[in-house]
Order: C-alpha cells, then structure tokens, then sequence
C-alpha cells in the first residue's frame, strides 16, 4: 500500500529478571466480557468521532467523502466505526516510512475515525489524496485505506475508496487484482463538486471487496 502504516496497538513483550526467568504478576484478570469487535467503542475510544482530517491550510482540494455501512440484508448499520488512513495531495504519507522526497503537509493530518450514525451514515472531510508509488515501479491511484470495525466482528474489515474520476484506476495494482464485477464496489461516485459517496456492504449481494492483512 506504498508507504506501511503503523501498527499502533502491540501486545506487550513477557517481563524477565536479570537471570532470564519469567516475571509472574500477582494481579488478578477477571474473565474478558468478549472476543469480537464493538462492546466497547464508547468506553474504550473517545476520540471516535475525528471525521475531519483538514487542521489548518492544508494544500490541495477539499472534499467530502460519505456514504453508508449496510448490512446483508440490505438494513444499515448504525453501530460500526469507520478508519481512514491516506497519504497528502502531493501523495506522500505523514510517516516516517514515507521516504519520498516531499513535503509532510502540516495542515492536514493522512487519518481519521467516523461512527456510522442511527442510519449508517459516515462522512469524512479530508483532502483529495495524490497518487503513491506501488510494488516495483508501478504507481498506486488516489486512495482511503480503509478499516471497517463492528459488533459481532472478530477482526476489523480492510477495504479501499477509490475516485471514479481519477485516470490512474486503470493501472493500479491493486484493483488489477479485482474482478471487472466487483471494481465498482472499491470506485466512490462524485456526487457534487467536492463530494464522493461509496457504500460499504458487509455481506450478501454487492458485498464490498476486503482485503486480507
């Protein structure tokens, strides 16, 4: 995906003593209340709603990208949270991995988290990415890494939103991989000037295409 994001949750490493041998703690662990995603977005992530990744002059063109997370039955999802990682208008990513020779923009910052609302709605106010290298020499077109957390889930979803309007769909790598068929459930449709809508389908007819990581 060009330039790897952070991994930004690890598990902690075993404690050891100066000898090598396992550090036991005393503390107690009560039994986990659940292994899947969702029971806890409100306790646990209080920066849930950071919808708006433009912080100051950001360069480049402004937009809207919105649609809805819908269920295999057609019904929306009004308890799912969305996550977006992407990399500036000129295309480089605001990490340290990102050893293209361009500037960070200072006035936009490439991730942002939504709650889908009661009729699973999500929008994000972002900067219209630039297009990021690929495997080899190949180029990657304007693109939102996208992860799809909800309840009942084991493991978050992987997805991308790309432009329909953008000349490099035809040659990135990564939708060279998707079925003709199934492209469009990647592609958002521009809907206004500045505002792009994809829906995102969990299962069943039009399911969106998701990644394995």
């Amino acid at each position: 995906m060009g330039a790897r994001l952070q991994i930004r949750y690890r598990i902690a490493r075993t404690q050891r003593d100066a000898d090598g041998g396992l550090i036991v703690s005393k503390q107690r662990f009560g039994q986990t209340p659940s292994q899947t995603v969702g029971p806890f977005f409100h306790f646990g992530l209080p920066y849930e709603n950071d919808n708006n990744l433009i912080v100051g002059d950001a360069q480049g063109q402004r937009i809207v990208v919105e649609g809805r997370v819908i269920d295999g039955q057609g019904e929306p999802v009004p308890d799912c949270m969305l996550e977006i990682w992407q990399a500036n208008a000129a295309g480089k990513y605001d990490h340290p991995e990102d050893t293209q020779d361009k500037s960070v923009d200072r006035g936009f910052h490439g991730f942002g988290r939504c709650s889908t609302d009661k009729d699973g709605i999500f929008r994000f106010h972002t900067v219209k990415p630039g297009a990021v290298p690929g495997p080899g020499n190949t180029l990657q077109a304007p693109h939102l890494v996208t992860f799809v957390f909800g309840r009942g889930m084991l493991k978050q979803l992987l997805t991308r939103i790309y432009f329909e309007d953008e000349a490099h769909n035809v040659n990135d790598p990564v939708l060279g991989l998707v079925p003709n068929a199934r492209r469009s459930t990647l592609i958002a449709g521009k809907t206004g000037p500045a505002t792009y809508k994809l829906d995102i389908v969990l299962q069943g007819n039009g399911e969106t295409v998701f990644f394995d990581y």
